[in-house]
């Protein structure tokens, strides 16, 4: 105990490691003080025996509690680091995944750092796919759509935050908000996940909106909207790039293949899984 009788910064960190799963019990209950006191890491380290107030400790374990039962870290904090951004996220948006920087990567791969092309992220979320690319190609025209108009808050928010001036947010199911419109690129990270895949049931999925992880028997009723409609909405030469799950990119190759897209291949993650299927519009 601090002198003021209060545990200080060690002694709740090890209390609370130990009501927390192994592993990463360590990492999050630093991470969610860290968050309580408004701090970083290397602060912790720096006033371990300082003592904390009765109201941090309140805060602190109202968070640790909701973590226990199973509540995401990133929705107790409000905040998600993908790509270069510190974006805010909540209960409307999936949460952003690293895995998904590998769709951003190969999206850059295919504009030009010159010039003003014309971008689309269909489902945009918080906004992580638009603005990381925003951010890279400030000269791009983007446009995000979202059906969820807390999502579409939420990622003006962060657009906001980062001050990105060059993306446009439209409400509605995928293309049905750009009509007329076509792109030189298209980017989605849709919902891929079949209805009855148990993983939904599990972990932090239990508590991201269903809409935007599961889509019909298979997984990819969103990605056959998708793919059909990217012949209308594609200029010559323009991309469509999806991210998938592990065991989809056979099955997506096809979908691109039948719809007329050329160039169709699918690239791996960092942990060798199928995670990015692309193809071409010939025009």
């Amino acid at each position: 105990m601090g002198s003021s009788g209060q545990p200080d910064v060690n002694q709740c960190l090890s209390r609370a490691v130990g009501r927390l799963p192994a592993g990463d019990g360590r990492h999050i209950a630093e991470h969610l003080l860290s968050h309580v006191l408004g701090r970083d890491r290397a602060w912790l380290f720096a006033h371990a025996r300082d003592p904390l107030g009765a109201d941090e400790m309140a805060r602190f374990e109202a968070l640790l509690e909701r973590r226990i039962a199973g509540e995401p870290v990133a929705y107790l904090t409000g905040r998600r680091g993908f790509w270069t951004l510190d974006l805010a996220v909540g209960p409307d948006t999936l949460i952003p995944r690293p895995e998904t920087e590998l769709l951003v990567e190969l999206a850059l791969a295919r504009l030009p750092l010159e010039g003003a092309p014309d971008v689309a992220d269909l489902g945009t979320g918080s906004g992580a796919i638009a603005l990381a690319v925003a951010s890279e190609r400030p000269q791009a025209r983007i446009v995000a759509t979202d059906a969820s108009a807390g999502a579409l808050a939420m990622a003006g928010r962060n657009a906001r935050e980062h001050g990105i001036g060059n993306v446009r947010f439209l409400q509605g199911d995928w293309w049905l908000p750009l009509a007329g419109e076509r792109f030189d690129l298209v980017a989605s990270n849709p919902p891929y996940i079949a209805e009855a895949d148990p993983h939904l049931e599990q972990g932090d999925l239990r508590h991201e909106p269903m809409t935007a992880l599961a889509s019909g028997i298979d997984g990819l009723d969103a990605i056959r909207i998708i793919v059909a409609g990217a012949p209308r909405h594609l200029r010559a030469g323009g991309w469509l790039l999806l991210e998938h799950g592990w065991d989809q990119g056979a099955a997506i190759r096809e979908l691109l293949l039948q719809a007329g897209l050329a160039e169709v291949a699918t690239e791996r993650d960092l942990e060798a899984r199928d995670r990015v299927t692309l193809g071409r519009w010939p025009g």
